[in-house]
């Protein structure tokens, strides 16, 4: 059964910093690209930032570029995303994403989200 559990979000204040874990179970997460996307309040789901598999190579959105960091640790089936300086437009639901392009279809997984609030 393939699961990704998100933890670590909360309520901070602007300029503080979050760090998101995405423990996966169920697959073979070191064969994923591993993402994080948002969605904010009435608003469509956003890519945040994504990894490659062994994780040498990353992807921002700009805006998470400079603040923002993903990593993995595949021995973990864990990845993070370490957010910096943050900014009351950050708000949102942040979900992880896991994703394969197979021979004949993509597989495509995600958890259930962790509430991330950025308020004085």
């Amino acid at each position: 059964q393939v699961q990704l559990v998100e933890s670590g979000g909360g309520l901070v204040q602007p300029g503080g910093s979050l760090r998101l874990s995405c423990a996966a179970s169920g697959f073979t997460f070191s064969n994923y690209a591993m993402s994080w996307y948002r969605q904010a309040p009435g608003k469509e789901r956003v890519l945040v930032a994504r990894i490659t598999n062994a994780g040498g190579s990353t992807y921002y959105a700009d805006s998470a570029k400079g603040r923002f960091t993903i990593s993995r640790d595949n021995a973990k089936n864990t990845v993070y995303l370490q957010m910096n300086s943050l900014k009351p437009e950050d708000t949102a639901v942040y979900y992880c994403n896991a994703r394969m392009d197979g021979f004949i279809r993509r597989y495509n997984y995600w958890g259930q989200g962790t509430q991330v609030t950025v308020s004085a």
